[in-house]
């Protein structure tokens, strides 16, 4: 067939590779997505122009999923380059979602957001693009060098470490013997206070070593707890001591 005759059929709309036509209008509405997404990391179930585009470059994504035909699947691989260099992520090393995120991030940069503003809660196309970048500073060791300068060219950084909080169980359970220290250390009156007999000028002292009579008539029973405490003497306050001498303890 001559070229002139090849010409008027095509004219007429003659397909003489389907396998071409099909990838043909899958790459207009891979176009048309990039030009209200930014980019073709679109999710498996994304759709345009009645296109499954998500799905279809999935598919295209997939190794030979170009064609077997080497010379074909270098030429669609170049019409696809050439809407966004970025369209199969999985080269470079990272997923599609998080190529997807990338560019909603640096297209919010692009029109003036500050990067302490973008944080959990704060969406492009419905994805939580704020809680992504957290996770990147956070997991920042985690990437690869080129996604590090990528995200260091907008002006992500790594998150810093945080600091140990000191045991705020240790610390309560150290304070709440402290005061059970001072409790024990505290004298009681009721313990100290004179035992009296049925008869003035009597006095029990029983379970007590210790004995004293007192002008009043009465005696103090101090016994094993007013010797502890003469003991630890040294922890008392002025209050305490205060108490012992209203009671007669020298």
């Amino acid at each position: 067939m001559t070229g002139e005759r090849a010409a008027e059929l095509e004219e007429l709309g003659i397909v003489w590779d389907t396998a071409d036509h099909g990838f043909e209008t899958n790459l207009g509405a891979a176009r048309a997505y990039y030009e209200l997404h930014g980019t073709l990391a679109a999710p498996r179930g994304a759709t345009i122009l009645d296109i499954a585009i998500g799905q279809w470059l999935t598919n295209i994504r997939r190794p030979g999923g170009l064609g077997k035909d080497q010379g074909r699947a270098r030429r669609r691989a170049a019409a696809l380059a050439a809407i966004v260099p970025d369209w199969n992520p999985g080269t470079r090393g990272w997923t599609v979602d998080w190529q997807r995120h990338y560019a909603y991030l640096a297209q919010l940069l692009a029109e003036g957001a500050r990067m302490t503003a973008v944080v959990p809660g704060v969406t492009r196309h419905g994805e939580d693009v704020g809680r992504w970048l957290a996770t990147q500073r956070r997991n920042w060791d985690r990437l690869n060098a080129e996604q590090q300068q990528r995200l260091g060219e907008l002006g992500v950084k790594k998150a810093p470490r945080a600091r140990r909080a000191p045991a705020k169980t240790a610390a309560a359970s150290g304070a709440a013997r402290g005061r059970g220290r001072a409790r024990a250390a505290r004298p009681s009156r009721k313990a100290l206070r004179p035992s009296r007999s049925t008869s003035r000028g009597k006095a029990s002292c029983r379970g007590a070593p210790v004995c004293r009579k007192r002008p009043t008539g009465t005696s103090t029973a101090s016994g094993y707890g007013l010797a502890n405490q003469k003991q630890r003497r040294d922890r008392l306050d002025a209050g305490q001591f205060a108490a012992l001498a209203e009671l007669g303890v020298d």
